[in-house]
């Protein structure tokens, strides 16, 4: 038994084995990616008093809840109307019905964000008639505002769900635009982002260049809350007054691309300015999000702000050394791994396999045009639409000398004896990683910090005693 596992696993690591991988095609094996209702749930934590309700299975809301509070380490407040087999027959009407009467009910939310799951969308439930019904029935107040999003799982990802939420909710709760009453405020729009710090990082550089601004939705004191020893249900997000001015607003910023299509061309379509930015990951990102935020205010760039890139040059040049012509391995969403390829490229890093599972054609363009931007980006390969499974493949018949990507990463790097550094989402096997910002001058700091010190601690763990040395 003993040698066939050798054999067999032997295979597995196998070239031959690698092209039989790579050409499969309807099997798909660990997608580096999660279904749209789980996108819509975050997005809709990020406002002020709102609940998310997944019409559909419960099941699946405990899935979305269980998913982000392992992430988190937070408990996740969502509910669901709970169809089952009848309701697949019925139609879930009743459910839903009933399920807003209860949540209205028991956690008197200001809003309630209903999202879909994969059985609400193969029978066809149609929730806005559902939702009118729910009124005219009394089971909520007609006042009540509800956002709706159509999430089916069985297509998008994580991403798309986020982003059909946002839209929902500035349809749900803005007022229209009108010339005469546009403020000066610039909303801020993160995208799918679970690092709580990261939100943080762009309210103070906001603050800190006295912007003007609202950031929509912000999560960070939903998912991030301090322990005062009691349990608050709605403890932040964007304020519901806010909300209600944003097709008023001076202009939007999306500090991600691929995150957020559908709500852009909206709200571009409705004459409200809108600006797109990769994710400020590393120097050229930061400088382009500083600089952007420079020209909405008409302001200087405060000295603040250019001490820290300082400091953040000083800290790439102190650390070039242990990152300089190192192979790397990445996987995540679009816009992250855009960041990711930047910042390495900064540091004469070497993206050699990137996967991407929820690609775009957008994205691959713009990943292709940022590799040839740099000698360092020459050896990389986008796998866009491929697995963790592929990426196995690839570690093992390739080697590299980092994977970075979420926690799934871990059996691939460990099946490659190389480390993996743990940046996306889901990180679910360390603690506190999404309390320090990967965004901003002191995101570039903190990913040279991972990174180098992972290769320190390798070189330690492998020295021989001649070899294991005080400095490095």
């Amino acid at each position: 038994m003993e040698a066939c596992t050798k054999a067999t696993k032997s295979w597995l690591n196998s070239v031959e084995y690698r092209e039989k991988n790579f050409a499969r095609e309807k099997l798909v094996i660990n997608p580096a990616k999660a279904c749209q209702p789980l996108g819509a749930l975050l997005c809709a934590l990020g406002i002020e008093g709102c609940l998310p309700f997944t019409h559909g299975s419960q099941g699946c809301t405990a899935y979305f809840r269980s998913t982000l509070s392992r992430h988190f380490r937070e408990p996740v407040a969502a509910v669901s109307d709970s169809m089952t087999e009848d309701s697949a027959v019925f139609g879930g009407q009743g459910n839903m019905i009933e399920g807003l009467k209860n949540a209205y009910t028991v956690y008197k939310p200001n809003v309630i964000a209903v999202f879909t799951s994969c059985m609400a969308e193969v029978i066809g439930d149609d929730i806005k008639s559902y939702l009118g019904n729910a009124k005219d029935q009394g089971a909520i107040p007609q006042e009540l505002p509800v956002a709706l999003a159509n999430t089916p799982s069985f297509k998008g990802s994580h991403i798309t769900g986020y982003d059909t939420m946002l839209k929902g909710l500035i349809e749900c709760l803005a007022k229209p635009r009108q010339d005469e009453t546009i403020n000066d405020r610039l909303y801020v729009v993160p995208g799918f982002d679970t690092y709580p710090a990261n939100l943080r990082e762009y309210k103070r550089i906001l603050k800190t260049m006295n912007a003007p601004y609202t950031l929509l939705p912000d999560s960070s004191d939903v998912v991030d809350t301090p322990n005062f020893g009691t349990y608050e249900l709605y403890p932040g997000g964007t304020p519901i007054k806010e909300m209600n001015e944003a097709l008023n607003a001076a202009g939007f910023l999306f500090l991600q691309t691929y995150t957020i299509p559908t709500t852009s061309k909206f709200l571009a379509g409705l004459g409200v300015p809108v600006e797109t930015l990769a994710m400020p990951m590393g120097i050229a990102g930061t400088d382009k999000f500083i600089e952007t935020v420079a020209k909405f205010t008409g302001k200087e760039v405060p000295d603040e702000i250019t001490n820290e890139r300082g400091r953040a040059i000083d800290a790439m040049t102190d650390a070039h050394q242990y990152i300089h012509g190192k192979r790397f391995a990445l996987f995540g969403d679009p816009d992250i791994l855009i960041g990711l390829v930047s910042f390495l490229l900064e540091m004469g890093g070497m993206p050699v396999h990137i996967v991407c599972t929820n690609s775009t054609p957008l994205f691959k363009k713009a990943m292709e045009k940022l590799l040839a931007s740099s000698p360092y980006g020459k050896e990389a390969t986008l796998y866009a639409g491929k697995d963790l499974w592929h990426l196995r493949s690839l570690l093992v018949t390739e080697p590299v000398d980092m994977l970075i990507g979420d926690a799934h990463g871990k059996y691939a790097a460990r099946d490659a004896n190389i480390p993996l550094v743990r940046i996306g989402f889901p990180i679910t096997d360390r603690v506190n990683l999404h309390r320090y910002p990967i965004v901003g001058y002191s995101g570039v700091i903190n990913m040279i910090t991972m990174i180098a010190n992972t290769f320190l601690e390798e070189k330690d763990r492998a020295s021989t005693d001649t070899y294991f040395e005080l400095m490095r």
